[in-house]
């Protein structure tokens, strides 16, 4: 009679970690990070060994000395004796504006270029391809210097909207001048103003927050989120009853007549510009270097968005949109409605890379003098102070930061619009 007993387990033995497929891929794995460790740590060793030798250790106390140097587009308070801390963030939150000034018109520009392109007139379609092919063909750096010397002699200097001999004529209602200096727009004013709050008093990130935008968005979001309350009621009555009751007068309603009536408490009026001496006073002013890269960045990025607009509404099936006629839906609605809907999930992936080259290429602001991240603190900052490493770094820091969030955001909208099986 015999017995059945468990094999004996083999003991590990270090020659497994090659030959044993159950370890060879984790050997492998720990040794090419042990190497990638090893280098990168002799990379920071030497850099440290030399700067040691040159005198200059890796520091950033140079960040709160003056910068002595001007910025000609600011969003907040600046002078030259403010230091370059200030200086990088007011270079920052010109970075931003170009990146979210652009992201939605390219948006918005390569969606209807990317229907357009399918339409079924072929002058429409074929416009919309030579536009395609021209912009996207072309190097970025040469559209932004193209925009900027055509503002530049296309434009009259302020001095010719000067007395009755006049060649320049301010536009709309002599609310708008175009200047090869930049545009004048009206500004917002209020004469009832809730006026302004000092945050952090003279430091470097002192700014000055505005009761009455924040008051404006304040009611603005919350009468979206009331109109987007009544439409998921109505949403709801049709998925009860078949029938959707009209709701967009009412929806409409909530969103202006409460900003309306803020407008009116607050007395809301423009502010015109106006020429006085060599130049326009008040109003908003534009500068015709902002204006070209956010053309630029605008009209390329537009090129690629409509390609890939084009992709994602031909990979939906012609099922769908002859079920659609089919119904008796207008070929409006069935885009709107039932193609483009669909089309997003094709969409957003690679719309995501080209938000982020948009945002990277914000960066080739330098060449026509508007003063971004890389402007400031990558430029005139890094020569007048010679921390090259640090500022570099610092800049490399807040392009992955921004970048990483336009991902995570995207993402986030991506999952929400993703297909759930059931």
């Amino acid at each position: 009679m015999s017995t059945i007993t468990d094999p004996q387990k083999e003991s590990f033995r270090l020659s497994m970690l090659l030959y044993d497929s159950r370890y060879r891929s984790a050997t492998i794995q720990f040794v090419a990070f042990l190497g990638f460790i090893i280098l990168v740590g002799w990379l920071i060793f030497n850099t440290k060994q030399n700067l040691d030798a040159l005198g200059k250790g890796v520091e950033f106390k140079y960040l709160f000395e003056p910068a002595s140097y001007d910025i000609n587009q600011r969003l907040l308070d600046y002078n030259s004796r403010d230091t370059h801390f200030r200086a990088a963030i007011i270079g920052l939150l010109n970075t931003l504006v170009v990146a979210a000034l652009g992201c939605v018109a390219a948006t918005i520009l390569g969606v209807v270029i990317g229907v357009l392109r399918l339409s079924n007139n072929w002058l429409v379609s074929r416009i919309m391809a030579f536009y395609v092919e021209v912009f996207r063909n072309i190097p970025v750096l040469l559209w932004i210097l193209f925009i900027f010397a055509i503002m530049t002699d296309l434009f009259a200097a302020p001095k010719a909207f000067r007395g009755d001999s006049a060649t320049s004529h301010m536009q709309l209602f002599d609310s708008v001048a175009f200047t090869n200096r930049g545009i004048y727009i009206p500004e917002p004013l209020f004469s009832r103003g809730l006026g302004d709050i000092h945050l952090f008093g003279n430091s470097s990130i002192r700014f000055d927050v505005s009761l009455d935008l924040w008051a404006f968005v304040l009611v603005l979001g919350l009468s979206f989120w009331a109109a987007f309350k009544v439409k998921k009621r109505a949403d709801q009555i049709q998925d009860q009853t078949g029938n959707r009751p009209k709701t967009w007068y009412l929806r409409l309603g909530i969103i202006v007549v409460p900003t309306l009536l803020l407008l009116v408490a607050l007395g809301f009026h423009l502010g015109y510009p106006a020429l006085k001496g060599f130049n326009f006073q008040g109003g908003t002013f534009l500068r015709k270097s902002l204006i070209a890269l956010w053309l630029a960045l605008s009209l390329y990025t537009a090129a690629f968005i409509a390609e890939i607009v084009r992709a994602g509404i031909m990979a939906i099936s012609t099922g769908q949109t002859e079920a659609a006629e089919a119904l008796g839906i207008r070929s409006g609605k069935i885009m709107s409605l039932v193609i483009l809907p669909q089309a997003l999930r094709v969409i957003i992936p690679p719309l995501i890379s080209n938000y982020l080259n948009l945002t990277k290429n914000s960066s080739l602001a330098i060449a026509v003098g508007y003063m971004d991240i890389t402007g400031t603190l990558g430029g005139i900052t890094m020569n007048q102070t010679g921390r090259e490493l640090e500022s570099i770094l610092l800049m490399m820091l807040v392009y992955l930061s921004i970048s990483l969030s336009i991902s995570a955001v995207m993402n986030w909208y991506n999952e929400s619009v993703k297909l759930e099986e059931r």
